[in-house]
């Protein structure tokens, strides 16, 4: 196993590393919507919170020569299940061809009191 780091995301802030591999399967820890500084971005809308979560996501898929298209699943976590369509127009617009499985649910709660956290596991090609 290897740990993947990147200055482009935010950094992790506990027992956990941004994303490991095993050179051939990456496994993304869950992001949220925060800076690559750290700065939390959880009063924003779901479009712009999900946005932000998914360019944290790529930015550590691009520290190992990866993209979104070689996401083979993800896990999408909603604070509220009512943000789906919203969460779901901007996810689409990153996802446009040849989509990853994907798991959403509704959770009781999320770090630092954001509205949607997403992971991933992408496979080199």
């Amino acid at each position: 196993m290897r740990i993947i780091e990147t200055d482009a995301a935010p950094a992790a802030v506990g027992a956990y590393s941004q994303a490991t591999t095993n050179d051939d399967l990456l496994f993304t820890a869950g992001q949220i919507p925060a800076t690559p500084d750290g700065e939390l971005k959880n009063e924003t809308s779901i479009e712009e919170q999900t946005e932000l979560v998914l360019d944290n996501l790529r930015a550590i898929l691009e520290e190992e020569g990866l993209g979104l298209e070689d996401v083979l699943k993800t896990t999408v976590f909603l604070a509220d299940i009512d943000d789906f369509d919203a969460m779901n127009e901007v996810y689409g617009s990153y996802f446009d061809e040849s989509p990853p499985a994907r798991s959403a649910i509704e959770v009781g709660n999320l770090p630092k009191n954001v509205s949607v956290e997403i992971e991933a596991v992408a496979a080199r090609s």
